[in-house]
């Protein structure tokens, strides 16, 4: 009986040098492949001999190593000839920089190859991954999971159902029903990468990124959270309170507010129901300024009826006289010869979304609503007073009618445009009767102010020096004659888009010439012109 234990004993002792032997020939038959070594302090280790090769089972206390690679468990089973192990409760691996834990680990020495499953968590001291499974590798210190999972650093927690994180780079990739919070941002998206020490997020499918002041949407670009600066390259938009913006290409700084949009622009003020379109958008959220290029359009909404504006450039900006500079009082001197100095400098406060606004277009303006269309070389608009001044060559156009003069005016309130008045060099040309009839109704004077309403001119002053050139016509609509008339001040009243009947008031001179005596071509005043070829014939033409 003790001869057969001793015997049994000497064949496990024998495995147990055969399986350590093992080891130190597989440093030298594995092609520079590193063995996985059982440590001193592991507690008991079993000899196993099975039809797929020799295996050692370790209990108790269990410490391997492979190379750097420290691997701790409460059992494992080692496979000597595939250099690998399957290891059980309190699973750990412990790198220089970074460790593993889990339930469980099946480990390929050869690939640096870790399964790991249950309770999996990857750190680096920093940012740590929580999954319940994950296929780490060693060599690379990346880990792949598949079936949820989440990363934290110290403000920032991200989850998705699949990820891959490199704990080296720190780079990570999440897919599917991604979501990150952070105290300062929240982002939602199915696909896009984070980078948890620079915490720059890079997208790669819809995206939406929302703080306290803004909602960001993309779906290609990046967002460096600590910067808070966003890159889009995707078509993109952003939410700031009561604006709004989208185009092709966009950046955007909530640090200082800052943004630059560019390719198929749309600039949106809720509050003050402007939209603006444009090839390429600066603005500055803080200070409420836009600068608008290539091809800009401005529309503001008027009731029913919106007007469009186009120039080759456009700008806007918040009024507000207070903060153009603010006194500060100083005391210069000593004594007796101490005063107050009063130096006003410039306030740097920004702008608020409630403040009034301007607007201002240079060059080759263009303006175009269902009743009224013009053209000028510059043009501005406020809404503290709600006009728009038009400037340098201005020609406005409602219905049947041209306005031309110095400058024109144009009077909006909140639902339509109310008047036109023009300051200097006033002329007013109508068409009377069909187009190829070449008859026109003419008026001129230094000022010219027209009352609309529904957007259509119902009457027309003129004053002083006021002139006219006017076909009357019978209760019929027969014509009657050419009247050549000039007072002091002329009123103009309108029907059915056209001259209805003209009032003469103070120093009338006027004659009337039977049509057939009339000499017609010639019956033109001064500042007689007709630009129909330079007016607005549709909204697209705006866009061109």
């Amino acid at each position: 009986m003790h001869l057969s234990r001793l015997f049994i004993f000497c064949l496990s002792l024998a495995g147990i040098l055969l399986s350590q032997w093992s080891f130190a020939q597989n440093r030298t038959d594995t092609a520079g492949k590193v063995p996985i070594e059982v440590m001193p302090g592991t507690g008991r280790l079993q000899y196993v001999q099975t039809d797929s090769g020799a295996v050692n089972k370790l209990i108790g206390n269990v410490i391997l190593k492979q190379g750097e690679n420290m691997m701790y468990c409460d059992s494992a089973y080692f496979f000597l000839d595939r250099n690998t192990v399957e290891a059980f409760g309190n699973v750990r691996v412990v790198q220089p920089g970074s460790e593993a834990t889990s339930d469980y680990m099946r480990y390929l020495g050869n690939t640096k190859l870790a399964y790991m499953k249950g309770n999996v968590m990857l750190t680096d001291g920093q940012s740590n991954l929580w999954s319940e499974e994950v296929e780490y590798n060693t060599g690379t210190k990346i880990g792949v999971y598949n079936q949820g999972g989440t990363v934290q650093n110290e403000t920032t927690t991200l989850s998705s159902n699949a990820g891959v994180y490199d704990m080296r780079s720190k780079n990570a990739r999440f897919t599917g029903e991604v979501i990150v919070t952070d105290p300062e941002y929240h982002v939602v998206s199915e696909d896009l990468g984070y980078n948890t020490e620079t915490k720059l997020v890079t997208f790669y499918s819809p995206s939406v990124v929302t703080s306290d002041s803004s909602i960001l949407q993309t779906s290609d670009g990046t967002y460096d959270s600590k910067n808070k600066i966003a890159h889009f390259i995707s078509r993109s938009s952003v939410w700031n309170k009561e604006q709004y913006i989208e185009s092709d290409i966009l950046d955007y700084d909530r640090t200082t507010g800052i943004g630059v949009a560019i390719g198929n622009v749309i600039s949106l003020d809720t509050i003050k129901k402007t939209t603006l379109y444009s090839g390429r958008s600066d603005y500055n959220e803080k200070k409420k300024t836009v600068l608008a290029t290539i091809k800009p359009v401005l529309k503001q909404i008027n009731g029913k009826d919106s007007i469009f504006i186009r120039a080759d450039t456009l700008f806007s900006a918040a009024v507000n006289k207070q903060r153009d500079s603010i006194p500060v009082t100083r005391i210069v001197g000593k004594g007796k010869n101490a005063k107050k100095v009063v130096e006003y400098i410039a306030d740097t406060t920004d702008a608020d979304s409630s403040d009034p606004r301007y607007f201002i277009g240079y060059h080759h303006v263009k303006i175009f609503s269902d009743s009224l269309q013009g053209v000028c070389d510059s043009i501005s608009y406020s809404t503290v007073d709600s006009i728009v001044r038009m400037m340098i060559d201005p020609i406005a156009w409602s219905r049947n009618s041209q306005i031309t003069g110095d400058t024109i005016l144009l009077y909006m309130d909140s639902s339509e445009l109310r008047k036109i008045y023009v300051p200097n060099n006033a002329f007013m040309i109508s068409q009377s009767g069909p187009p190829r009839a070449e008859l026109w109704d003419q008026v001129q004077g230094k000022t010219l102010t027209g009352n609309l309403k529904n957007n259509t001119i119902t009457d027309m002053l003129v004053r002083p020096d006021a002139q006219a050139i006017y076909y009357a016509k019978d209760d019929n609509g027969a014509y009657i004659g050419v009247n050549e008339a000039s007072s002091e001040r002329m009123r103009i009243l309108f029907r059915d888009q056209g001259i209805y009947k003209i009032i003469f008031e103070q120093d009338v001179k006027q004659k009337m010439t039977p049509l057939n005596q009339a000499d017609l071509p010639n019956m033109k005043l001064s500042r007689y012109q007709w630009h129909v070829n330079r007016r607005p014939r549709s909204l697209a033409e705006l866009f061109e």
